[in-house]
């Protein structure tokens, strides 16, 4: 993963995106008890795969380098939508 946060230019950013993976994982898992928390969360994991795609497009990735991110993006839009 270091190779590769290297070759999207963001290799700084590494740490931050780690946690914040992380917070988000931990929030999808807190919205089973507590919906507000897991829409907050997949709204987050939503956001950060957008930028995700937007770096992948950026870098000239291929399709199906960009699909793993966008289907993700999906995901998390699609649980952020429906959350109650």
């Amino acid at each position: 993963m270091q190779l590769e946060y290297a070759r999207y230019g963001l290799a700084q950013f590494r740490p931050v995106v780690g946690a914040l993976q992380l917070l988000g994982a931990a929030g999808l898992i807190a919205g089973l008890m507590l919906p507000w928390a897991g829409q907050v969360a997949a709204g987050g994991l939503a956001l950060m795969m957008l930028l995700g795609v937007r770096v992948r497009i950026k870098i000239k990735d291929t399709l199906l380098q960009t699909l793993p991110a966008l289907g993700y993006l999906i995901l998390n839009l699609y649980l952020f939508l429906t959350a109650y």
